[in-house]
């Protein structure tokens, strides 16, 4: 039994092809990089490494140690956490947290307000270990510091949608992105927006674009703690979704229809 195809779904599958092919250049991340295996090596504009700097909101971990572990007990404070142990309930202490305020500052034992929005956890850690000095005979107290709620949110056309932490508070956006399973084969990658709040509560949206070997430059390259990454659905993946239940149900009415025709075929043959 011979099955004649419509010359029109004929063309429809071409053209579909070749839009894949052409879609396909668009998928590959730096595309302008050397093909032939030799080393590019591309200069930054910042030379030194990334350090987070400090925002309103963060929560901040200080602990201060000392020679004089009695003294330096007063800027250690802990804090009774509830958990529950084998059907009983215990306390567990834990070191206190700060929160960067709103205006930047994080109330700190006995030294009251102190600015920390803004810094680097290296220069807040050397601010309060001048402040501290007197305290402790000209010591040079060793001071800690770490953002405990550094993370990002990577929403949009990626495998694991959700909100991503970082340990050692530097995530880069292609980190991120295999956090979050990389983007899908609909995503944009010449289109990636990131929407960043800055200390002064400003938002910012930056456009990047995966496909440039430039893309180091960006801004955007290095993601600051509460940054939202946005992976656009591109053209192919836009159209699969306006297809509605109407086309869904024109679609299976046809094939009860085409089955309906056999089968009275059939029985008049």
């Amino acid at each position: 039994m011979n099955v004649r195809i419509p010359p029109l779904f004929l063309v429809l599958a071409l053209s579909f092809l070749l839009v894949s092919c052409a879609g396909s250049q668009k998928i590959a991340y730096m595309q302008d990089l050397p093909a032939n295996g030799d080393t590019a090596v591309i200069q930054s504009h910042n030379s030194e490494l990334y350090e987070a700097h400090i925002k309103p909101k963060d929560i901040l971990s200080i602990t201060v140690v000392t020679s004089a572990s009695d003294a330096s007990r007063i800027y250690n404070l802990l804090v009774p956490q509830i958990a529950e142990v084998t059907n009983s309930i215990s306390s567990i202490p834990t070191m206190q947290t700060y929160l960067v305020e709103n205006d930047g500052n994080i109330n700190f034992p006995i030294l009251g307000k102190i600015k920390a929005a803004g810094l680097t956890r290296k220069e807040l850690e050397t601010q309060l270990q001048k402040i501290l000095e007197p305290e402790f005979s000209k010591e040079h107290p060793v001071i800690t510091i770490r953002i405990t709620n550094y993370s990002v949110n990577i929403l949009g056309e990626v495998s694991r949608p959700g909100k991503y932490v970082s340990t050692n508070e530097r995530l880069t956006l292609f980190e991120g992105l295999a956090l979050a399973g990389d983007m899908t084969i609909y995503g944009k990658r010449d289109n990636v927006k990131v929407l960043r709040e800055s200390t002064d509560g400003s938002k910012t949206f930056i456009p990047v674009n995966l496909n440039d070997k430039n893309i180091i430059h960006s801004p955007a390259y290095f993601l600051e703690q509460n940054d939202i990454v946005y992976v656009e659905p591109n053209k192919a993946r836009s159209r699969a979704a306006n297809i509605g239940t109407a086309e869904t149900l024109t679609v299976s009415a046809t094939t009860i229809l085409i089955s309906l025709a056999s089968l009275v075929i059939n029985i008049l043959k």
